[in-house]
């Protein structure tokens, strides 16, 4: 699987996303460059115009992991708003990186740490601040 799918941000999330990159050393997280290449290649909304199926920032989504067949729910979230309760990803982390901007039903390829890949298909966004009037988090 070469061809990643076609992704959306909504304008409030690429600025800030945007403004987190500048903020950053460029050698402070590994995930900087993977985070702009997403960035570069997205389509930009209004947060008001945000489908509902898209993986937004502070959104929590389900998604299958077709190598272990298991389905598993995580927040993207940035780096601030980490903790460790195994809930959240950071978007500064590859796999974060990688869920911005994806629709339900989209597959991609996810770096896994220890390298190789694992194909994950979004299966549901359990919630999207877009979605639910949210635009300040």
């Amino acid at each position: 699987m070469n061809k990643k799918p076609d992704i959306t941000i909504s304008t409030l999330d690429l600025d800030r996303l945007y403004d987190l990159i500048e903020s950053l050393p460029h050698n402070s997280a590994s995930g900087l460059e993977l985070l702009e290449e997403e960035l570069n290649r997205a389509n930009a909304l209004p947060p008001e115009q945000m489908p509902p199926n898209v993986v937004t920032m502070n959104s929590t989504v389900k998604f299958y992991v077709a190598s272990t067949d298991k389905e598993l729910e995580l927040t993207l979230v940035y780096p601030k708003d980490m903790d460790t309760s195994g809930k959240k990803i950071s978007i500064l982390a590859p796999a974060g990186s990688a869920l911005i901007g994806l629709a339900v039903g989209d597959e991609i390829e996810w770096p896994k740490p220890s390298g190789g890949t694992l194909k994950v298909q979004i299966t549901e966004v359990l919630y999207q601040p877009e979605r639910a009037g949210d635009f300040v988090s």
